[in-house]
């Protein structure tokens, strides 16, 4: 095994954290405090080829692989969890499933604008009444003269408001046994009887835009189904695999921000005469946050490995998903409490952190589902 990054990684990594800490983290907290989506930020991220990393050049994208991807997911949410957030989305989920599965027209069409930044993408799964239990979607789409014809609701989609091209998923017919085929279709935000809308105040990630998705007989070309229809419900298990992997690298890197914060605040501050890093109170807190962090972060690394390889990586994904979001959660909580009262206050940053970081342990899956799929991957 070699854990070594590459020269090319190595480059990515200090890309994104240069771009990170010279234009992300001074606005997170504005990007926070005024829920405002950092419009700006992603066209530059475009410019310097961070929205296509995963992606071929042929396609607008920088060629790199999935460790890469997941580096710079890393840096950008240590610098900002939302930023991170929407960043992350618009690539695996925005962008990815027509990489995957796109015919070549809809790869010229709507991967190359992604890839290159010039817009963002953003997947509608989520149904007020289908969240986890996707299998049981209720949005329809119905083929009628060489068009789908959509009707339905979706809900916490990242991205929708700022986004030119929607993936949506749909009931769209029966299978032999009597099951809902679920496919996805590409739907322009601008289509007759589509209404997207942004009605949340959220907890945490209040820069990353989240929407309300209404399509009242929203009609589209049949050539904006997007892969088979007929593997519709796997091809959206995979895109969610890969997501997941995103939202464990973003945990990683808001843990990582909490960390180093706190390791530095050790170092300042003095009580009883002493700094508190002497403390071995403190100290353990340190240890148990910098090897979690460690563990985490190799297991991101590995299933952004396995899939690099064309290997299966669904339970290693959910591994990595499920032990970096609560870990993130821990490591965040424990800053706080190393803070103490400052650590409470907004202008050190921890209670953000803290915020974001509860929405890794929901977002692509909650923590129970994760332990579901790996009992499932375990043949349970």
């Amino acid at each position: 095994m070699n854990f070594e990054l590459t020269e090319e990684q190595k480059m990515v990594a200090a890309l994104a954290r240069d771009f990170a800490t010279e234009v992300i983290a001074p606005r997170a907290e504005e990007v926070d405090v005024q829920a405002a989506f950092p419009v700006e930020t992603f066209l530059e991220m475009g410019k310097l080829g961070l929205m296509g990393i995963p992606f071929p050049e042929d396609y607008g994208g920088s060629g790199g692989d999935t460790i890469s991807y997941t580096l710079a997911v890393e840096e950008i949410g240590k610098a900002c969890g939302s930023t991170g957030l929407s960043y992350a989305a618009a690539v695996s989920l925005g962008a990815a499933p027509i990489y995957y599965y796109g015919t070549e027209q809809q790869k010229q069409d709507y991967l190359i604008p992604l890839a290159k930044g010039e817009t963002l993408g953003a997947f509608g799964l989520t149904e007020p009444n289908a969240g986890s239990d996707a299998g049981g979607t209720r949005t329809t789409a119905v083929l009628e003269n060489g068009e789908y014809r959509i009707n339905g609701e979706k809900c916490w989609i990242t991205n929708a408001q700022y986004a030119r091209t929607i993936i949506v998923t749909a009931v769209t017919g029966k299978d032999e046994r009597g099951r809902n085929i679920i496919s996805a279709i590409i739907v322009p935000p601008d289509a007759d009887g589509f209404t997207i809308s942004s009605p949340y105040n959220k907890m945490g990630v209040r820069g990353s835009n989240t929407c309300e998705l209404i399509l009242d007989d929203v009609r589209v070309p049949a050539g904006n189904l997007l892969g088979d229809p007929a593997k519709g419900f796997k091809q959206f298990l995979h895109t969610l695999d890969g997501g997941r992997i995103s939202i464990a690298a973003l945990a990683v890197g808001i843990a990582r921000g909490a960390f180093e914060k706190a390791l530095q605040y050790s170092h300042e501050r003095r009580q009883f005469g002493t700094e508190i890093s002497s403390f071995q109170a403190i100290q353990f807190k340190l240890a148990d946050m910098a090897m979690e962090i460690e563990l985490a972060q190799n297991m991101v690394r590995k299933a952004a490995w396995l899939k690099d390889h064309n290997k299966p990586f669904t339970k290693e994904a959910a591994y990595a998903k499920l032990f970096a979001s609560e870990m993130a959660s821990r490591t965040c909580n424990q800053s706080l409490q190393i803070h103490g009262g400052y650590g409470y206050m907004r202008e050190y940053g921890i209670e953000r952190m803290l915020r974001d970081t509860k929405l890794m342990e929901i977002g692509e899956g909650t923590s129970e589902i994760q332990r579901l799929v790996i009992a499932r991957q375990l043949g349970c």
